[in-house]
């Protein structure tokens, strides 16, 4: 585990910028998740920015709902989606509040409490993949919606926490396409990751879902 500064909660003005400044910033940093059993620790290696009623591929897009509420609150709070009916996804809130933007944690390596991840993904085939991709960092971490607009920038104790960490130079993050957007927000390269890391999940393009022959 990291100790001195690097143990130190981010900021409520870390969040309060632009989301395009604050997503590869993230990458390296330490996200703590604290249930009764014990806690898991990840380093985030991969990371993509949605800057709200701007940007067609953000779920705030269309202006604020039940769903995406807490987007539009304070930053530095969480933003939890279920998607495709069985998997949740965790984002970090950024910007002004009223304002939706927000971070899409898509990879990260487990650092601390890799026996509680791998009780919750026991399909995973190597430790890189305990948190390869949006819905396993989420499942690995025990995310449901009773995280739902919880504070990462809470002091000890809290459910789920970001750290300083160990953030990397701007030498060491790649950017490119969001995974599965379509449309005008396809090709925004919002996107972030840090080169060569293996826990980074591979880029796949949108692909339309396919419908059943009911037409459903």
């Amino acid at each position: 585990m990291i100790a001195g500064a690097d143990r130190m909660p981010l900021t409520r003005e870390f969040f309060d910028r632009p989301v395009l400044t604050v997503a590869p910033e993230l990458l390296g940093r330490t996200l703590v998740r604290t249930t009764s059993d014990g806690s898991v620790e990840v380093r985030l290696t991969e990371v993509e920015a949605y800057d709200g009623e701007a940007d067609p591929g953000s779920h705030a897009y269309r202006g604020k709902t039940a769903r995406n509420a807490a987007m539009f609150g304070p930053p530095g709070h969480a933003y939890v989606y279920f998607t495709y009916g069985m998997w949740h996804c965790l984002n970090l809130v950024c910007g002004p509040e009223g304002r939706a933007s927000g971070v899409l944690l898509r990879g990260a390596e487990v650092t601390h409490g890799l026996e509680r991840a791998r009780e919750r993904r026991p399909k995973a085939r190597k430790e890189r993949e305990l948190a390869q991709g949006p819905a396993r960092l989420a499942t690995a971490l025990d995310v449901d919606f009773d995280l739902y607009g919880a504070d990462v920038c809470a002091g000890e104790g809290a459910p789920l926490r970001i750290l300083a960490g160990r953030p990397v130079t701007a030498a060491q993050v790649s950017s490119g396409p969001r995974t599965g957007v379509s449309g005008e927000g396809a090709t925004h390269p919002w996107r972030f990751w840090i080169e060569g890391d293996p826990t980074v999940s591979p880029y796949r393009s949108h692909a339309p879902r396919k419908r059943s022959a009911s037409g459903t």
